[in-house]
């Protein structure tokens, strides 16, 4: 691995760190974030509600806040279907818990993945129409490419409203009402606060702007609704979507991790005990992403969404306890399909497809539901962008992921002739493309990668965020990290450098794979630390090392313990 840092002008980090009344490590890690003066430091490091934009800056959404008072007004029949993933559950939740308030009774429906396949697919619309036409129908995270199925519903006299955050591919939705920030006449929007929203950020804002519009009609029940108190859901989304942090989109998540910290909704409250979250010990989202998320996709992975939606809506203690307990037992059923899965991918890159800058994997035992997550295994594995697709009829299906600095809407952009479906956002796409087609497309896609990518990107790259004595890894140290969470896309963890660490003792190895450490600083001060999966690659004892560590609280036996978690090390030079 190779470690990277880009030393900052020290004059420039002393001027924030002193007109921010910050120390100089946060003022260097927030210069990094591209706040350059102590308003925008401020700004960041405290993002309130109240910067949120007005939501009627965003392209058709006055429309799309109209059409729900219309229904609203005339107790129409409304229909909403969301996609399967944390996204699209907690948009539906989301959506559907705002409109009940308003005393309508919407349906929702989740796309089964095995026999609907992806997104606004006609199959999982006539599923949507069985309980009869309603008078607006609501696509959610997804619908900006499907051209087709709006026409097909448009053509039995069903109004339709798209929220979506996927980018279109060619032909722009001209039916119905489209909110989709990547979907613009120009790029004058380009840098909005709002530009990068995942679809529960969408909804959220759709909401508010409902409720603008029916409380300058002086509605009471808009007056009554603290749509705050749904920003649960928005981080679950946001979090779990891998969007930008950035914008509102970390003022949605920085403040709806606090509301989930101590949610009344008795289904998460019941997720979050199956899948361990300590509440009381605070969100980050780490909890969102390795707990709560995978428990929630697993029931679309393997069996109906729906059931997730039931769950964030339900307000039945013991239905939510049950509920939580069989996504946890999908959850399971998944990892150990996914574990099997894993094995056989990288067995595969390992024989086959090292050299090659971008991998596309396929094998016709394997799930559909869960290459998505063995795609993301084996792309941080082999930091390269990597496709990974599982056996359906007579196409293949299945997911990729990808790496920081490659963009695979664009890469598949250039590659996709192939592909009988495919979309997503740079970092998560799902594709289907017939199985007589793969060598083709295996082919295309790794140039695709190299033309893009435009270097070698097979050896991973670390960024330090700043050099570290122990000394300066401390209490206070941790308390100005703080103001910088969530951590995530486009606002990474730091990964900090301390150099000269001297083990005295060798590493403990736990659990075969991972193993904790210990050394004391220049005042006798012991600090602990975790390595997690590198048994395999222990440092020695006794000689100058070089660590790159990121720093968390500990929560055990009701003691918060300051640990470094160690990414890599060197030997000091």
């Amino acid at each position: 691995m190779h470690w990277t840092h880009t030393p900052l002008l020290a004059g420039e980090v002393e001027a924030l760190s002193k007109s921010a009344g910050i120390s100089r490590v946060l003022a260097e890690l927030l210069l990094r974030a591209g706040q350059r003066d102590a308003v925008g430091a401020a700004a960041f490091l405290e993002p309130t509600l109240a910067s949120i934009h007005d939501p009627f800056l965003l392209r058709n959404l006055e429309a799309g806040a109209t059409r729900l008072r219309t229904a609203i007004a005339k107790h129409e029949e409304v229909v909403v279907l969301g996609d399967y993933d944390v996204d699209g559950v907690s948009s539906t939740a989301l959506l559907v818990m705002v409109l009940r308030r308003f005393g309508l009774k919407p349906r929702f429906v989740v796309p089964r993945r095995s026999a609907d396949g992806y997104g606004l697919s006609r199959s999982a619309i006539d599923r949507a129409l069985e309980g009869g036409k309603p008078d607006l129908f609501v696509a959610l995270d997804c619908g900006t490419n499907s051209i087709e199925e709006v026409g097909y519903l448009r053509g039995q006299g069903i109004d339709v409203l798209v929220v979506d955050h996927h980018r279109s591919r060619e032909q722009v939705l001209t039916e119905g009402i489209l909110i989709n920030p990547h979907v613009e006449p120009d790029e004058s929007n380009a840098d909005a606060p709002w530009r990068n929203l995942c679809t529960v950020g969408l909804v959220f804002k759709l909401c508010h702007g409902l409720l603008k519009q029916l409380r300058f009609e002086n509605n009471p029940i808009a007056f009554a609704i603290k749509l705050r108190d749904y920003l649960d859901l928005v981080a679950l989304g946001t979090v779990a979507d891998l969007v930008p942090l950035q914008g509102e989109n970390r003022i949605f998540a920085r403040h709806g991790l606090r509301i989930l910290q101590t949610t009344k909704r008795p289904g998460l409250r019941a997720l979050m005990a199956v899948a361990g979250v300590r509440p009381e010990n605070g969100l980050t989202p780490t909890d969102i992403s390795f707990r709560l998320g995978p428990r929630i996709n697993a029931s679309g992975r393997l069996a109906d969404a729906a059931l997730s939606v039931e769950l964030l809506i339900s307000d039945d203690a013991q239905f939510c306890e049950n509920t939580a307990e069989q996504l946890d037992t999908f959850n399971r059923e998944r990892q150990d399909i996914e574990r099997g899965i894993t094995e056989e991918a990288e067995r595969l890159v390992e024989t086959e497809f090292l050299a090659l800058p971008g991998i596309v994997l396929f094998h016709e035992d394997w799930h559909p539901g869960v290459v998505g997550i063995v795609a993301g295994r084996v792309s941080r594995k082999y930091n390269r962008p990597c496709v990974v697709l599982g056996n359906d009829g007579a196409m293949a299906k299945g997911s990729g992921r990808s790496v920081d600095g490659v963009n695979l809407v664009e890469v598949l952009g250039t590659c996709c002739e192939k592909l009988t479906s495919w979309g997503g956002h740079p970092m998560a796409v799902g594709i289907s493309l017939p199985k007589v087609h793969l060598t083709s497309f295996r082919v295309a896609f790794a140039e695709a990668v190299r033309a893009h990518a435009g270097s070698d990107i097979a050896e991973a790259q670390l960024a330090l965020s700043a050099w570290l004595t122990p000394e300066q890894i401390n209490d206070h140290l941790m308390d100005e990290l703080d103001l910088l969470h969530p951590f995530g896309q486009a606002n990474p963890e730091p990964i900090f450098g301390v150099r000269g660490v001297v083990l005295r003792a060798r590493p403990e190895i736990f659990k075969e794979h991972h193993f904790r450490f210990h050394f004391e600083d220049g005042r006798g001060r012991r600090m602990h630390g975790v390595a997690w999966k590198m048994a395999h690659r222990l440092p020695p004892v006794g000689v100058p090392l070089d660590f790159a560590v990121d720093l968390k609280w500990n929560h055990f036996n009701h003691r918060k313990l300051l640990q470094l978690g160690l990414n890599d090390w060197r030997q000091s030079v």
